[in-house]
């Protein structure tokens, strides 16, 4: 390990620490004295794609992570949360210990978990990822979600919250109650305006 200040090839190590996926060592130049650190990482092996035509190109995980982005537009889907599944996803591939990954497999371990996290998310993805071209397709994916019982609404309505249509009804009825209670008021006052009866008369 050559020193960044003096070049010199020899140091030694003052201190280890396991850190992130490597070890964080700190080091001693033999001849200038500084110190310096280092990290030690593990290189994985290059994931290569097969895609559907039979071109193969490395794993980006930028790019995947762009296409998760676009089917998470206007979704309440943070970019850590979106940064954590790629990480997931490319851990995964890792463990199955494959150099050359399918297409189909990247792209339903990324479907499942946007399944889990957003069912909207989860349709646009799915619509390019697997390039739909009839509306049978976009019925058969709909069908899955369905299939999943523990899975989030396609709308975000709070339980128990009313809709639209019945809080108009609640105003409508509170708008007829406001014109029988004017009403009333009005056939209160016709009454109370009336000739005076019984005990309360004056005689002149």
């Amino acid at each position: 390990m050559h020193c960044p200040y003096c070049t010199f090839s020899d140091s030694k190590v003052t201190d280890s620490r396991v850190v992130e996926n490597g070890i964080r060592r700190r080091r001693e130049c033999q001849r200038c004295g500084l110190r310096f650190t280092t990290y030690e990482r593990i290189q994985a092996t290059a994931l290569m794609v097969s895609k559907h035509d039979g071109r193969r190109e490395e794993f980006n995980r930028e790019k995947l992570i762009v296409g998760i982005r676009k089917a998470c537009t206007k979704r309440p889907i943070s970019s850590r949360t979106i940064e954590k599944m790629v990480e997931d996803v490319e851990a995964e591939l890792q463990h199955l210990g494959q150099v050359d990954v399918p297409t189909s497999i990247l792209g339903s371990m990324v479907m499942e978990r946007l399944m889990k996290l957003d069912r909207v998310a989860y349709i646009r993805f799915a619509s390019i990822y697997q390039d739909f071209q009839q509306i049978e397709s976009f019925e058969h994916a709909v069908q899955d979600l369905r299939e999943e019982n523990t899975q989030l609404p396609l709308m975000d309505v709070p339980p128990g919250e009313p809709g639209r249509k019945r809080r108009r009804s609640s105003n409508g009825q509170a708008r007829q109650r406001g014109r029988i209670s004017r009403s009333n008021g009005e056939s209160n006052i016709q009454e109370s305006t009336g000739e005076p009866e019984g005990d309360n008369v004056v005689k002149q």
